[in-house]
């Protein structure tokens, strides 16, 4: 019997699952991170769509038994399978878990799809529901060669029945777990299910604290549209203020053709060298809009204010300092405009030495790995004594009255 690794007596010797989308070494975001979180707490067994990773030695998962799909061998299946999305409800219906007590899902897209059955626990640490079946839907369209045409009739007809699958599948949950207010909030718009919040682990240890900053701002991200890391490129072409641009994806290339001398595009950096300008900086910059956002809490770990967009995650993130004088920790900006975010470039100047380094790492420690091992857990074992004493249907309410 595999058991829980410093867990509550109450779930000793049960079998766990934990079941993930997909495991490359291109998978490197917040959810990827909860992944590892989990793992560190937990002694369970991982199933995801397609697994890169256990054969990639620079990966913590390197050599470990992983369940995948039929989806593991089909061509570029390495680059993603998001080119298959049709299959993807599919291929993780075909995932076998029956022999476990306990089944965990870390999904933002069809993880929580899993097949299980009525006497055994599902609990769901949510993302964000699907973002292109659902608020990305027309993004996805207008940026798509897919979303023109005669393609794009069809492409629309496939979004349709991915949301319906969509929703028929959360009936498969047991309880959710947000990673935000705001995801929570889409979780019952979607579903029409209650989510608990507990925010996702951030590395604090992993970036270092600096109180003197240099004289550039910083942006580290994807480089795709959602991110608008051409908006910020924009808009700093304009303030003539020096920007660093760090991260890799489709729009490199076109960022690099757009960007005056002002702003520097390093492309793909490793860790070492993120951290190193993430603590230096005099400001991060952000304008996706995210559920979460992991990035602004990274550098206020490291002391670092943030210039963001003020929607989603940032806004239980981030202290816009206009409102919290005392402890604020950035400039929030209200929409995704180059005006606005020039604006809050010039806003943050005027704040600029009312920033405190040290508040800003105690603020980035509310969100540190410790505190969600102990959230979580703390909310599995509540979630499996229930499971088994409440006779009635499972559900999150009582643990949000």
């Amino acid at each position: 019997m595999r058991t829980i690794v410093g867990n509550p007596a109450a779930l000793a010797n049960l079998k766990v699952a934990l079941v993930h989308e997909w495991l490359t070494p291109k998978a490197t975001g917040g959810s990827e991170l909860v992944v590892q979180e989990i793992l560190r707490s937990l002694d369970a067994d991982l199933y995801a769509l397609i697994d890169f990773e256990s054969t990639n030695p620079a990966s913590y998962l390197f050599g470990r038994s992983i369940g995948t799909t039929f989806l593991q061998n089909f061509p570029l299946a390495r680059n993603g399978v998001q080119k298959y999305l049709p299959l993807l409800p599919l291929a993780i219906e075909q995932l076998d878990v029956r022999q476990y007590d306990i089944i965990l899902s870390s999904s933002h897209a069809v993880a929580k799809g899993v097949l299980t059955g009525a006497h055994q626990l599902h609990v769901c640490y949510c993302h964000a529901p699907m973002r292109y079946a659902w608020d990305l839907t027309l993004d996805y369209l207008q940026s798509s060669q897919l979303g023109h045409g005669l393609p794009g009739g069809l492409t629309r007809y496939l979004l349709h029945r991915l949301r319906q699958w969509d929703v028929v599948s959360a009936n498969r949950v047991d309880y959710f777990i947000a990673n935000s207010q705001t995801t929570a909030r889409r979780i019952w718009r979607c579903y029409r299910r209650p989510a608990e919040v507990i925010y996702p682990p951030v590395n604090i240890d992993r970036f270092p604290f600096q109180a003197q900053k240099q004289d550039f701002y910083l942006t580290v991200s994807r480089l795709v549209s959602y991110k608008k890391i051409s908006l910020i490129v924009k808009a700093f072409n304009q303030l003539g203020r020096s920007l660093v641009v760090i991260g890799d994806g489709t729009e490199l290339e076109p960022l690099r053709q757009i960007a005056q001398p002002n702003v520097k595009i390093l492309g793909w950096q490793p860790n070492d060298v993120v951290d190193r300008y993430m603590a230096e900086a005099t400001a991060f910059v952000y304008a996706a809009h995210e559920d979460f956002g992991i990035a602004p809490v990274e550098a206020q770990a490291c002391g670092t204010p943030v210039i963001a967009l003020g929607l989603g995650g940032t806004l239980e993130t981030v202290r816009d300092i206009r409102h919290h004088p005392d402890n604020g920790t950035g400039v929030l900006f209200p929409t995704q405009t180059e005006a606005e975010l020039m604006a809050a470039v010039q806003t943050f100047e005027q704040y600029r030495d009312r920033f405190n380094p040290e508040v800003l790492r105690d603020h980035a420690l509310s969100f540190s790995a410790d505190l969600f091992q102990q959230h979580y857990l703390s909310f599995i074992e509540q979630c499996y004594q229930n499971f088994h004493t409440d006779s009635r249907s499972p559900s999150n309410q009582k643990f949000l009255s």
